[in-house]
């Protein structure tokens, strides 16, 4: 064996070791989250935890604490993450056809100012945004928190919508109308169903951002029927009383379908964030 295939093994099996190395790190935090999910809250005051799941306990799940509506709470959640979803994607596939097949005047002043929008974090807005939602009273309810969830993420989804949609040929455009079809019929039956893995990312990208958001939630959302996970978990944690392994079994059931979800959809995830890296 020549030293040049020896150098190629140790550089793959030290590729590998990285990467074993990287993937600890990244899922040590969510097998701590489930393990403190099965501890006994005794061990865990004493600060003794046992580095092991316990098997026969998943923090009292089925016991939750008094006047803590976690059901309630999940489906709040998923009818915001849901809703974002929806509207931002209405809003990206309608204005994302229009910039890829029309040209006007200011259209790329347009593109750049809708990207200028995500220079900006979300708690710089929120004060404005409060005030709005005052004025169209919609504080304290979940159409709400949709409306500004969505419109705080339909410019990723434009884009990622209209790169999908650049890489449908025109041609076949032309083609539709020449037959008779609207432009709408053009935007139905023939660039979204080609565009289709950029919609579904883009809606994607949505979902996980309505199911995450955290500080618009806290912020618009004030009584607990009306709270969604993120919140309702924060609002668990006091100076006095934390319960910390139905906090963590809850947490655990909160990352989940996520995590479900992206491992069933990454080759679709992938095909939508690249479908319109080559055109034609």
């Amino acid at each position: 064996m020549t030293a040049g295939h020896v150098l190629a093994r140790v550089s793959r099996w030290a590729r590998r070791v990285a990467l074993l190395v990287a993937l600890a790190f990244a899922l040590a935090p969510i097998y701590w989250l489930f393990t403190m999910a099965t501890e006994n809250p005794t061990q865990i005051v004493a600060g003794n935890p046992s580095f092991l799941p316990r098997l026969g306990g998943f923090g009292g799940i089925t016991h939750p604490p008094l006047d803590v509506p976690i059901a309630q709470w999940f489906l709040n959640t998923v009818l915001v993450a849901a809703g974002t979803a929806v509207v931002a994607v209405v809003i990206a596939v309608t204005a994302a056809f229009g910039l890829s097949r029309f040209r006007f005047r200011g259209n790329g002043a347009f593109r750049v100012l809708v990207m200028f929008t995500q220079m900006l974090p979300a708690t710089l807005l929120v004060v404005p945004l409060y005030a709005m939602m005052t004025q169209i009273d919609l504080i304290n309810s979940l159409p709400g928190l949709i409306l500004t969830n969505a419109a705080f993420t339909a410019p990723v989804c434009l884009w990622v919508v209209k790169g999908a949609m650049d890489s449908v040929p025109r041609e076949l455009d032309e083609a539709a109308r020449v037959d008779g079809s609207s432009m709408f019929g053009v935007l139905r039956t023939i660039v979204l169903p080609l565009a289709a893995p950029g919609v579904a990312a883009a809606a994607t990208i949505a979902f996980f951002f309505g199911w995450n958001d955290f500080v618009f939630a806290n912020t618009f959302l004030i009584g607990q029927n009306v709270s969604v996970l993120s919140k309702g978990l924060a609002s668990m944690i006091t100076l006095y009383s934390t319960p910390v392994p139905f906090l963590m079994a809850v947490a655990s059931l909160y990352c989940l379908p996520p995590m479900i979800f992206f491992v069933l959809m990454q080759r679709r995830l992938v095909a939508g964030l690249t479908a319109g890296a080559v055109k034609g």
